[in-house]
């Protein structure tokens, strides 16, 4: 088998982009919105659709939450990005890609571990249009099929840089211009902060934050000001409000 996605609202979007081989099982007498994921497939040349058992479908992808439906992308996993994902790329690449005088906002997680906050940091930056998600090789999260299904299918459609070093990563983004923001509870306001048209925000992991090193390369340490009982936001609830910061003060133009 190749990339496998469960989820309706991951399904429906991959479908859109589904290539040749790609195949839509749906479990019979299930959930009668897949019937929906049935039309759609069957209006993609590239897609077949195969009906089959609760009991066998358990058996091909061994999820409980599959709801009766998974989509069987057609082609190998790749390496960097545990998703096969045609969007993987690398900082350098990205870079090389990136004109002089671009705006661009870039996103790195510090060993975000939790798969619900990836994927739903990764809905966060498809809606606010992130040019780049960076996180580490080790010690992370990665965009995997759970990730997809919680991210409602936007995790297909962010740039992502699988790396081993963020500290290196980092230090290459800033001699490109860019100005690195780590999130912690003991920086400033983010509210005062004036952001520069190359950010990078750095958000660290739930429960320790970012590690020393990737700390000491941020050029400025941000905080969310909050007044309730608890002492912090959920990680990527904390990203969601620094990303639509970020785009307040710098909103994506869009080509006529």
């Amino acid at each position: 088998m190749g990339e496998r996605i469960v989820g309706f609202h991951a399904i429906e979007e991959a479908l859109k982009q589904a290539p040749a081989g790609s195949i839509l099982y749906i479990c019979r007498n299930m959930e009668k919105r897949n019937d929906r994921l049935e039309s759609l497939a069957r209006g993609n040349s590239n897609v077949a659709v195969r009906k089959i058992a609760k009991i066998e479908m358990d058996r091909l992808i061994q999820s409980a939450d599959h709801r009766g439906a998974m989509l069987d992308m057609g082609r190998p996993r790749e390496r960097q990005s545990g998703l096969g994902r045609k969007d993987a790329t690398t900082v350098k690449d990205f870079l090389a890609g990136l004109p002089e005088d671009k705006p661009a906002l870039v996103l790195v997680l510090d060993g975000i571990t939790d798969v619900h906050n990836l994927g739903a940091i990764l809905r966060s930056a498809d809606q606010f249009s992130v040019d780049l998600v960076i996180v580490p090789e080790r010690r992370s999260a990665q965009a995997n099929e759970t990730v997809v299904r919680i991210s409602s299918g936007a995790a297909q459609y962010v740039p992502m840089a699988t790396v081993t070093n963020l500290v290196r990563e980092i230090e290459l983004l800033q001699k490109q211009g860019f100005w690195v923001y780590g999130a912690d509870m003991g920086g400033d306001a983010v509210f005062s902060m004036k952001f520069p048209n190359r950010t990078v925000l750095v958000m660290g992991s739930e429960g320790d934050g970012m590690s020393q090193l990737v700390e000491k390369r941020c050029d400025h340490i941000v905080s969310i000001p909050t007044s309730g009982h608890i002492d912090s936001l959920n990680v990527s609830v904390a990203a969601g409000i620094l990303l639509y910061e970020f785009r307040r003060q710098q909103p994506v133009v869009r080509a006529d």
